[in-house]
C-alpha cells in the first residue's frame, strides 16, 4: 500500500519534540531530550523506578473478508551521537522502517506473525563522523508482531504490537543518555488494508461498540488518516490526535513543536545572533534548515498564520432554529433590579437585617462572620441568574464605608446563608 497520503502527518509525529526553540545542542531543553512514543531497551526499561515502557500495542476493529490483505509500517527515530568540530556533541535522529507487506488476513488468525529486525549505527548524521567511529558500532534490535481475531459481530480485530529487544548490559547502572541510543524514539505505526476497512474508535457505530470496547491500546491510539472518509489506513500516534488529522495549510514546515505558532517560532529564530545562528547550523542538519527556510520567508507569510480561521460553513435553516439566537444578548447591559426575595416565607428587601450563617466555610472570613447580623444593602444578581445579598457588618467600624461599596466592608451571601433577623424590640411588639 502506498502510505503517501498519510506521510506528512506521520512525519509531524515522528520529530515531535525532536529539538526545541532556540535549537541548539546546548539548549538545555535539547541537552536533555524528550518524545513521545520512547521504547526503551527491554532490560533497561524494567529496571528503572516507575518502569518505562519498551514496548506499544496497537488494537483496531475493521470489516473485511478473509482474503482481505495488511500492510504494516513500524517507524521511529535512532539517535546517533555525532561529534561536529567545534560544537557540542549531539544525538542526531536516523528514521527507521520496518515493512510487512500484503499480510493475508486470514492467515493472522491461524498464525500470528512474528518478525525480527536489527539496525547498526553507522554512518547516518551529517556534518561530522559517528562518535563511536573505528569501534564495533552498536545496533538496535526489535520484534513487530501482527495477529488477528475473527468476532461474532463479524469483524476482525487486528493487534500489532512492537518490542525493543536490543540487548544490554548493566542496564540497571546505565544512564539515560546512553539507554537513549538504543531506543525506539518517536515509535509509531501504520496500517493499510486492501480489500476492507477499518472502523473508527473515535467516532464508532452504534452496531460495532461493543467490539472496539475490546480493544486495547497501550503508548499509541488509532485514527483514521488520509481524505476524509477514506477508511484504509491507521495512524497509531503516541500523541493524541483526531481522525483524518491534517497539517495547517499555512505552515511552510515543521518547527518540531505541536503546540507551536509558527509566526512566534519564526520571529524568534530571526531575534538569534549571529553567534546562536552558527550554533544552530551546526547542530543538525534539520536545525539548518529551520533557519535557511525562516530567513528567506516571503513578506506575507505572517500575515497568512496569524489569525487563520478555517472550519466555518454557512447555516441551513434547519440549523438555524436550533442554534441558540445571541442578536438580542447584551452582556454589558444592566440586569432589571431585584426589589425583594423571600427567606424562610418571609419577604427581604434592602434595609432589612439578617443573621449570617455561611455553607460553604471556604475560608477564614466565613467562620469570622458566622452568627453576625448585618444589613442587606442590595440586592443583585450575576450573569448566571444566581442572587446575592450584598450586605454590610452592624458591627463594622467602618460601616459607611461599607454603604458606600467599599471593597472590605461589604460581603456576599446568598439566600440560603441568611435568616430574617427579628431583634428583642421586635419580638416584644409581635
Amino acid at each position: 500500500m502506498n502510505f503517501g497520503d498519510a506521510e506528512k502527518i506521520a512525519a509531524a509525529v515522528l520529530y515531535e519534540g525532536y529539538m526545541l526553540y532556540p535549537y541548539r545542542a546546548t539548549s538545555t531543553k535539547n541537552v536533555q531530550r524528550w518524545n513521545f512514543g520512547t521504547l526503551y531497551p527491554r532490560e533497561y526499561a524494567e529496571a528503572q523506578r516507575p518502569v518505562e515502557s519498551h514496548q506499544l500495542l496497537a488494537e483496531c476493529i475493521l470489516k473485511a473478508e478473509g482474503a482481505a490483505t495488511i500492510d504494516v509500517r513500524a517507524r521511529f527515530l535512532h539517535l546517533i551521537r555525532k561529534q561536529a568540530p567545534g560544537s557540542a556533541d549531539w544525538d542526531e535522529g536516523v528514521e527507521r522502517i520496518c515493512d510487512l507487506h500484503d499480510v493475508t488476513l486470514s492467515e493472522l488468525v491461524i498464525h500470528p506473525l512474528h518478525h525480527d529486525f536489527s539496525f547498526l549505527a553507522t554512518g547516518a548524521v551529517t556534518n561530522a563522523g559517528v562518535a563511536s567511529e573505528g569501534s564495533e558500532p552498536e545496533h538496535i534490535a526489535g520484534r513487530l508482531t501482527i495477529e488477528a481475531r475473527f468476532l461474532p459481530s463479524g469483524l476482525y480485530r487486528l493487534s500489532v504490537e512492537l518490542l525493543n529487544l536490543t540487548p544490554m548490559e548493566n542496564a540497571a547502572n546505565r544512564a539515560r543518555s546512553e539507554a537513549m541510543q538504543q531506543a525506539f524514539v518517536s515509535a509509531h505505526l501504520l496500517l493499510g488494508i486492501e480489500g476492507g476497512d477499518f472502523v473508527s474508535l473515535l467516532e464508532t457505530p452504534e452496531e460495532y461498540r461493543d467490539a472496539a470496547a475490546g480493544c486495547r491500546n497501550a503508548g499509541v491510539f488509532p485514527v483514521l488518516v488520509g481524505p476524509e472518509g477514506q477508511r484504509t489506513m491507521l495512524l497509531c500516534s503516541p500523541i493524541i490526535l483526531y481522525d483524518y488529522p491534517q497539517i495547517a495549510p499555512e505552515s511552510a514546515g515543521d518547527f518540531f513543536d505541536g503546540t507551536e505558532m509558527d509566526e512566534m517560532l519564526a520571529l524568534r529564530v530571526l531575534t538569534l545572533t549571529d553567534e546562536e545562528k552558527q550554533e544552530m547550523r551546526g547542530t543538525d542538519d534539520r536545525a539548518r534548515k529551520i533557519l535557511e527556510r525562516t530567513e528567506t520567508l516571503p513578506q506575507d507569510f505572517l500575515m497568512k498564520v496569524h489569525g487563520a480561521i478555517r472550519g466555518m460553513k454557512p447555516v441551513t435553516e434547519a440549523e438555524a432554529d436550533v442554534i441558540p439566537r445571541m442578536v438580542d444578548w447584551d452582556p454589558l447591559a444592566e440586569k432589571p433590579g431585584i426589589e425583594s426575595v423571600h427567606v424562610f416565607g418571609v419577604e427581604l428587601r434592602a434595609g432589612d437585617r439578617v443573621r449570617l450563617w455561611p455553607q460553604k466555610k471556604a475560608d477564614i472570613m466565613d467562620m469570622a462572620l458566622e452568627g453576625k447580623v448585618a444589613l442587606i444593602e442590595a440586592i443583585e444578581q450575576d450573569f448566571e441568574d444566581n442572587i446575592q445579598l450584598a450586605v454590610v457588618l452592624d458591627d463594622d467600624p467602618g460601616r459607611e464605608f461599607g454603604m458606600m461599596r467599599q471593597p472590605g466592608h461589604r460581603f456576599f451571601f446568598s439566600p440560603e446563608e441568611v435568616e430574617p433577623f427579628v431583634s428583642a424590640e421586635q419580638q416584644e411588639k409581635a
